[in-house]
């Protein structure tokens, strides 16, 4: 996905509207160009929404991304050898990050699936999904059915208040933990309720028909503790949990073992392969990267931005930021890049140039804000 900070201008012609668009202009919200739609950057400024999805609950619109369903006989099958996830295990109401991949490794997307009662549920990228629909279609039998839910809202509420200030409309999904997901109801509205979140923090996002998403919004933000978020600090606050943004830190020439995914490849699937680049993955998870994604410390409270140059090179190769910006929960200079892979451990120095401008940066841990997200049930 883009930049949702430096995307350009809005294209009345080219740009889609989205169910929530009037509310989000009738609460202030600065509109932008993001994935095809016009989307809200930010309300109250994005230094403000930030901190108070750390302290609270901020609800983000997120209608634009994607939502599949696959549905048919040999389905499993047919995920398994475009995905690198143990799908043939995944309980109904589970959850599972993955990767759709190209021949040669590349990551197209990542994603999120969900086993459910009628099917296999995909949240996709915004800017990637026709890409993604285009490329299941190609890879399914005729047997198996993909539906686009574009019908669907979907909202997330994330923050350690989020979970209680949404039990209080939808009582029940308290029992949900992270990874889980289950069918709910509000005043005869279905929803689609999953625990996970791309903020590091706690949360739930909620699947609804497009036509009720004004009214559920609305109920959930008269709850005190929660508050419209735009994309602004939804970029701020993936970046301090140390999660990858589509199109910037992971793309068709990055493979998972390089972006650090690893975790993505389940364990039978590495011992069996059979998933589209499987041979090439394998292989260089087998030898180890030459190039790998970190987190780094910047000297100075001047962010570096995607783009800038990692001086320290191989082979005349150099590493590159992919993400970067100011920390308002650290209050310092954060960033994720690709550096030589005998760098990657924490504590390596690195030398970073933008706009002819030198910066010191440490190699650190990731996430840098700890993830609070519930495992266990109360």
């Amino acid at each position: 996905m883009s930049d949702p900070v430096t995307d350009p201008e809005m294209d009345d012609i080219e740009t889609g509207t989205l169910p929530l668009d009037a509310w989000h202009r009738a609460r202030g919200a600065r509109m932008v160009a993001f994935a095809g739609y016009h989307m809200p950057i930010q309300y109250d400024g994005i230094m403000a929404e930030h901190l108070w999805t750390r302290t609270s609950a901020g609800l983000f619109d997120v209608s634009h991304m994607g939502q599949l369903l696959l549905s048919g006989d040999g389905v499993v099958e047919a995920l398994e050898k475009m995905l690198p996830a143990d799908v043939a295990s995944l309980g109904e109401g589970r959850m599972r990050y993955s990767l759709l991949l190209n021949e040669t490794g590349g990551i197209l997307d990542d994603l999120m699936l969900t086993r459910r009662a009628d099917g296999y549920y995909m949240v996709v990228n915004g800017a990637t999904k026709y890409d993604d629909i285009a490329h299941i279609l190609d890879n399914l039998e005729d047997e198996i059915t993909l539906n686009h839910m574009d019908e669907q809202a979907l909202l997330a509420v994330q923050g350690p208040k989020a979970v209680e200030a949404l039990a209080r409309i939808v009582p029940g999904v308290e029992r949900l933990v992270f990874m889980t997901a289950g069918a709910f109801d509000w005043d005869g509205v279905p929803l689609w309720i999953s625990r996970s979140g791309y903020t590091g923090e706690d949360g739930c996002e909620i699947s609804l028909p497009a036509e009720a998403a004004e009214a559920f919004a609305e109920r959930l933000c008269a709850e005190p503790e929660v508050k419209p978020i735009g994309l602004g600090a939804r970029d701020s606050l993936r970046l301090e949990a140390g999660l990858p943004l589509y199109g910037h830190d992971l793309d068709p020439e990055t493979s998972p073992v390089t972006a650090d995914l690893g975790f993505a490849l389940s364990k039978r699937r590495r011992e069996e392969g059979g998933f589209l680049g499987a041979e090439p993955i394998l292989a260089e998870r087998a030898a180890g990267p030459v190039f790998k994604r970190v987190g780094l410390f910047v000297e100075g409270r001047q962010p570096v931005r995607e783009g800038a140059r990692v001086l320290e090179a191989i082979d005349g190769v150099e590493g590159r930021v992919t993400s970067g910006g100011f920390s308002p929960s650290l209050q310092r200079s954060i960033a994720m890049a690709y550096v030589p892979a005998v760098l990657a451990n924490p504590g390596s120095k690195i030398d970073i140039e933008q706009r002819g401008k030198r910066f010191a940066a440490e190699v650190t841990a990731m996430p840098f804000v700890p993830h609070q997200y519930v495992r266990k049930g109360a």
